[in-house]
């Protein structure tokens, strides 16, 4: 004869467990806004789980080790990549960029959701990795703003800039590609659209 108590049990283990969450990807050019917008919703919508990558670049002024990004060596990087333990990863202007895996899979299934702010590359990766994943794509008012935001925050080499704008174009042209596409007009209403998406149950 069936235990009712443990019936109740079980039912109550499975309405209790979490449902697993949406992973959301954030991608654009570069100097479109993306690291003003990630930084507006880590400070307003601590709810969602902000991905924080690992680099092979040197620190800006001002970056925090573990905050912005984990600064890596290139053997260090090397290690993770052969070792499965990077969701994606790109080379970008030099430099390499990845997602540590572990921690997304760890929230995502604890029912967190989650953000990644990726190039093109890296969201090309996730979309094959992680089918259910939303991609984002946030674009500049013009091409003419981008220009400016690139060249006026006078942290990067003319030729740095030059590749970097070069890449821009091509990143433009892959917009099609995302599930929606944000124009970056104002931070803050870019960030209520985020944080809609992101929360929205996984699958919607």
């Amino acid at each position: 004869m069936a235990d009712p108590s443990a019936d109740r049990a079980r039912g109550a283990a499975v309405a209790q467990a979490p449902v697993p969450a949406r992973l959301t990807v954030l991608s654009g050019p570069s100097g479109v806004g993306k690291s003003t917008v990630v930084a507006n919703l880590r400070q307003a919508s601590p709810q969602i789980w902000l991905s924080v990558s690992v680099t092979t670049r040197a620190p800006r002024p001002g970056e925090v080790d573990g905050r912005e990004y984990r600064f890596v060596s290139e053997r260090e990087f090397d290690e993770m990549a052969a070792s499965g333990e990077l969701l994606e990863w790109a080379r970008f202007a030099g430099h390499r960029y990845g997602t540590p895996r572990a921690p997304v899979e760890e929230k995502l299934t604890a029912g967190v959701p989650v953000l990644l702010e990726i190039d093109l590359a890296g969201a090309r990766q996730v979309r094959r990795a992680v089918p259910g994943a939303l991609l984002v794509f946030l674009a500049p008012p013009s091409w003419e703003e981008l220009v400016r935001r690139l060249t006026d925050r006078d942290t990067e080499s003319p030729e740095v800039i030059r590749r970097r704008l070069e890449a821009a174009q091509v990143e433009l042209a892959a917009g099609s590609e995302f599930d929606i596409t944000l124009v970056n007009t104002s931070v803050q209403d870019v960030c209520r659209q985020l944080v809609a998406l992101t929360e929205a149950p996984s699958g919607r």
